[in-house]
């Protein structure tokens, strides 16, 4: 049943993001500033861009946190069809630009979008939509639990020809996480990770670069010069952080050591900047965020809403995870950016608008 908007949004969620907004303009600064005028002519390139994309996605947060959350199941499947439309496009040569290796992006320049990034809200409000129609059939297997694993196994197959194992990887610990709450039942979830063994093998052995980096994840220092390069110099950011850090803008390994210091590694940067205590407070913050996104989930006015909150909060859940993981050398290095902190305007716009919505969602809670 629907509910009318009688309270207001929840207030540690808006808080929480935007001290996380803060801190990730700030350190994408510092991270960049060395790289950016070696390379743009400009210290500020990379974070008068991410000031930009910030003020955008909260313009977008704003929006949606006003827009009644019930709407979204009109334009559901329209959605859902535009994503896989722009998953096709970025595939076709001549249409996705290739960066970084990747064919992951359309559009001319420093103005490209990320498909993957938008297919993932769209196919998480999608999965809300459905599972909310039908969710006694979700512990069945062929009828509940089969269609939605098709969608979700269909859009990270075509994000896996760009490749971008990353991004497969969170939309598919996002979409266990929407299922697991939806009602699937664990024998069939358990069922489904024993065939994804010899999926993730296979997917190994078709690109030998990525066993290369599993076996560098094991023993770094005897790849240093290749596959085990990234997570040592990230060691190397982090160690010296010690509990109180080298202070804000004194990083050493952002002089040209640590590839990628403003997008995936600059966890690496912040804790070598801030140390022990400036990184366990950013992933306290994270903590909240999630708490209160699963509140706001319990206390959903109806499915649709619980489960919407449950796919958002447990994307941002999941790639924070994936994140600090690889940089800390607790998982094999992958292309992940960190929410809200790392650079990128389409992931940073595809967050916040996230956020709207859960908070949307926080303002209609019983």
């Amino acid at each position: 049943m629907k509910g009318k908007i009688k309270t207001y949004p929840d207030t540690l969620i808006i808080l929480s993001t935007l001290m996380l907004l803060g801190i990730g303009v700030i350190i994408v600064y510092s991270a960049s500033a060395v790289l950016a005028a070696q390379k743009m002519g400009d210290a500020f390139f990379y974070a008068q861009r991410q000031l930009m994309w910030a003020v955008l996605g909260i313009i977008a947060m704003f929006a949606m946190m006003n827009y009644d959350y019930h709407k979204l199941k009109k334009i559901a499947k329209p959605l859902l069809i535009i994503c896989f439309l722009f998953l096709i496009a970025v595939a076709i040569p001549g249409i996705g630009t290739v960066r970084g290796g990747s064919r992951a992006w359309l559009g001319i320049g420093s103005l490209g979008i990320q498909p993957s990034e938008f297919a993932k809200l769209g196919i998480i409000i999608y999965f809300a939509y459905m599972l909310s129609r039908y969710q006694d059939r979700i512990v069945e297997f062929k009828r509940g639990l089969l269609p939605p694993l098709g969608i979700a196994i269909a859009a990270v197959g075509l994000i896996m020809l760009e490749p971008d194992l990353g991004q497969s990887t969170v939309l598919m610990g996002t979409v266990i996480i929407i299922l697991f709450a939806a009602g699937a039942q664990i024998k069939h979830l358990l069922g489904l990770a024993s065939l994804a063994i010899p999926a993730f093998i296979a997917l190994v052995v078709v690109a030998p670069y990525r066993l290369k980096r599993i076996v560098a994840f094991m023993d770094p220092w005897a790849y240093q010069l290749d596959e085990g390069y990234h997570i040592i110099q990230s060691l190397y950011a982090i160690g010296p952080g010690g509990l109180l850090g080298l202070g804000l803008g004194r990083s050493r390994q952002k002089f040209l050591y640590l590839p990628e210091p403003q997008t995936d590694f600059i966890f690496s940067i912040l804790a070598e900047e801030l140390g022990f205590i400036g990184g366990a407070t950013l992933l306290g913050l994270f903590l909240l965020l999630v708490w209160r996104g699963l509140r706001t989930a319990i206390t959903a006015p109806d499915t649709f809403g619980s489960l919407l909150a449950v796919g958002i909060t447990g994307m941002i859940a999941v790639q924070v995870i994936i994140n600090v993981g690889v940089v800390t050398g607790s998982m094999p290095v992958t292309g992940i950016t960190l929410p809200f902190i790392s650079y990128g305007g389409s992931s940073l716009t595809l967050m916040l608008t996230g956020v709207g919505i859960l908070l949307n969602i926080s303002r209609q809670t019983r």
